[in-house]
């Protein structure tokens, strides 16, 4: 683990290298792939985008490496989620603020709009794309610490991220149609972590996570036996996995359940604190939701076109 003195000592050697040769693009770094996902749909081909975190890592526990920290500080615009999400760069990011371009985009959402953190005393829950009207606020949030960086570029930044955020208003439209297909009495989703509360005051569920906000927090033995008997008693059949967690828990789940002769399945991955593999329609913002509404829909009883909001789409 790097010390707080090296972690500096880096950084400043970083931030005064002279880089080989100029870039004509905005070098921007984001710490994760939904945050990178929105400064290039932001800056297009003036920017080039770095995510320090990639497909099934953990923003909660991720710590900073060398070669992060040397990109950071050679960065002209650092983006971050901020809301205590990335925990274990937070002192590192609030520093290098100090001195470069560094913004926590997430804050930008107004605190009336945020759930708080039980967790966390006087903070909020960070998991806010989870709802794409929310994700719309740190959408023009990108943009404003865009034209910040490079005011010269302000019309292609504005009408980047207008064109972006009526994709927004599009993925909320359908995730609403589709959500609302589901019967009441099942819209319970049971997952690996609460990652989903912003997820369920928009759309109406009741979210069960068996860890809490972080994935640092641990899930007892008494956690797992009440969350099993609340399944059994409220005839949950089906729960889901994420992409970034470990499936350990929710499979005990499982087990709990059938040795009281309830069968429970999994109703399929979801994407809560990374999104897919680069180059794929999962790997981009619209698709980790697109696929999230469209796999929870069909686990519980819903109705969503074959290949999601693509189909969709199509069929307009």
């Amino acid at each position: 683990m790097l010390t707080r003195r090296v972690l500096f000592a880096l950084a400043a050697a970083a931030a005064l290298a002279t880089p080989a040769a100029a870039q004509d693009r905005l070098n921007v770094i984001a710490t994760t792939g939904m945050i990178a996902d929105a400064a290039r749909s932001v800056g297009g081909d003036l920017v080039s985008v770095t995510a320090l975190m990639g497909p099934g890592v953990d923003p909660h526990s991720y710590r900073q490496t060398r070669s992060d920290i040397v990109a950071t500080a050679q960065a002209d615009l650092v983006l971050w989620n901020g809301l205590y999400l990335e925990a274990q760069l937070e002192e590192f990011l609030l520093e290098l603020g100090e001195t470069r371009p560094v913004v926590a985009v997430a804050e930008a959402i107004p605190d009336t709009q945020l759930i708080g953190s039980e967790e966390y005393e006087g903070r909020f829950d960070p998991h806010v794309w989870m709802n794409p009207n929310l994700w719309s606020r740190v959408v023009m949030a990108t943009r404003d610490a865009m034209i910040e960086t490079a005011p010269e570029q302000a019309d292609v930044f504005t009408a980047n991220a207008a064109a972006h955020l009526a994709e927004l208003s599009e993925l909320a439209v359908y995730s609403q149609s589709v959500l609302a297909s589901i019967p009441a009495d099942s819209r319970v989703l049971v997952t690996a972590h609460d990652a989903f509360n912003y997820f369920g005051a928009a759309y109406g569920f009741e979210v069960v996570g068996i860890q809490g906000i972080s994935t640092e927090s641990e899930a007892g033995l008494q956690r797992i036996s009440e969350l099993v008997d609340m399944l059994v008693a409220r005839d949950i059949r089906a729960v889901f996995v994420e992409s970034s967690v470990s499936d350990r828990n929710i499979r005990a789940l499982i087990e709990g359940a059938a040795a009281q002769g309830h069968e429970v399945v999994i109703g399929g991955e979801l994407y809560s604190d990374a999104m897919g593999a680069p180059g794929t329609y999962e790997g981009t913002y619209l698709g980790m939701i697109d696929h999230n509404v469209t796999t929870i829909a069909r686990a519980l009883g819903g109705q969503a076109p074959e290949r999601g909001r693509i189909d969709e789409l199509a069929m307009n």
